[in-house]
């Protein structure tokens, strides 16, 4: 084995070790997944700078899909080619999927989903103080001028107020790119397909509602697998987003799932850890069993691989010019406002009483003055809530 080979062959077993563990303790959302591989790429490995990791975040925000699923993504292409593209997702998906498809296979069995309340009890103040420390140092990449703290201020207060996040986005980099560099020849234009392509990516579901047949569609895999692709194709946004979407098709129109299951299923992809988007594995499961969990999985994940690969090279010549690279910039703080945003609803639900304020100053405490790692650190809060769960 020559050198080269021998060194790409170490990075791909790297990315595999490091995106299996984050897909195995990784709680909280996507804004704790963007948080640990900041923590992971940037500050403990050097994979990428700051601003590498900036650009990185700003692309996968603008296309549909999982976006810290797309992060990983990006980054195992950015340290080992096309290879590391397809190891760091399969391996930061792999174990959401198979614990989600363990509760499904627990709700066929016994009809409900395990007690995990204390796990998540103790594991969320963690996440907050992992979230908000991973924020402040993005924060001094990404606010390098009057222009963009005022961008990103404006930012969350749209966000705060229920923009849709798209439209954040992109409202914030055309504006950004506008102010710093001047308005590019057809920018008007651009700014009007925007404004009207979106209104194609918010979660209305009122088409689809509207074609719901009235008699219930043949189950298949096939069928199965077309509904995923299509709503991994399309989705911006969290999974709540998602649940709009999977009402639409697999509740309104295939009647293939009750209301009360499907909220069941993207309850299971929000306790586990990793991508939220492997509700899409337990849907799978209740229809079609372990097979179903397969082709489903593979639907909805498939586009976040082909979106990146088309759009993951193009981000280096983006950084390059001007015009594209202010407008990323303006991205790039518009993502950082987003996760602000989640912080603030998550300190609301993850800080409620006395034991969780000592777990996320602790925590924050430990992350700041002794860089313990934020994995150890959530597993040792999930397992405290465990504790203080059972001794109430």
């Amino acid at each position: 084995m020559t050198d080269g080979a021998a060194s790409r062959s170490e990075a791909l077993r790297e990315i595999a070790r490091l995106f299996l563990r984050l897909g195995t303790t990784a709680f909280g959302g996507p804004a704790a997944h963007v948080a640990m591989m900041e923590e992971e790429v940037v500050r403990r490995r050097g994979w990428v700078s700051r601003q590498e990791f900036l650009d990185l975040l700003g692309a996968a925000n603008l296309i549909p899909g999982p976006n810290s699923t797309e992060l990983a993504i990006h980054l195992g292409h950015r340290r080992a080619g096309w290879p590391g593209l397809l190891v760091a997702g399969s391996c930061f998906i792999a174990p959401a999927a198979l614990l989600t498809g363990a509760l499904a296979a627990a709700y066929v069995r016994w009809g409900a989903l395990p007690p995990v309340q204390g796990l998540l009890y103790g594991a969320k103040p963690v996440v907050l103080a992992v979230v908000a420390q991973a924020l402040v140092g993005l924060a001094r990449t990404a606010l390098r001028d009057r222009l963009s703290v005022v961008s990103g201020a404006v930012a969350v207060l749209a966000s705060a107020a229920g923009l849709h996040e798209l439209a954040v986005l992109l409202g914030c980099g055309l504006a950004t790119a506008s102010l710093r560099v001047g308005p590019r020849p057809g920018a008007r234009g651009d700014a009007r397909a925007a404004a009207l392509a979106l209104p194609a990516a918010l979660p209305t579901g009122a088409g689809a509602t509207g074609a719901a047949a009235a008699a219930a569609t043949p189950f298949g895999l096939g069928p199965l697998f077309l509904c995923f692709v299509k709503v991994g194709a399309v989705l911006f946004g969290s999974g709540y987003v998602l649940l709009a979407f999977l009402r639409a098709d697999l509740v309104d129109r295939f009647h293939w799932l009750t209301e009360a299951q499907l909220l069941d299923a993207v309850a299971a992809g929000q306790l586990t850890p990793g991508p939220v988007f492997t509700t899409a594995t337990f849907v799978g499961y209740l229809l079609g069993g372990s097979a179903g969990a397969a082709v489903a999985t593979l639907g909805i994940f498939l586009p976040a691989f082909v979106f990146v690969a088309a759009s993951g090279p193009l981000v280096p010549r983006i950084r390059r010019s001007a015009w594209a690279g202010a407008f990323l910039d303006g991205v790039n703080v518009a993502s950082l406002a987003l996760m602000a945003v989640v912080t603030a609803l998550l300190a609301r639900t993850a800080v409620v009483d006395l034991p969780t304020l000592v777990l996320a100053t602790g925590s924050a405490y430990a992350l700041l003055r002794h860089r313990l790692g934020s994995v150890r650190l959530v597993l040792g809060g999930a397992l405290t809530g465990l504790a203080v769960h059972v001794l109430r």
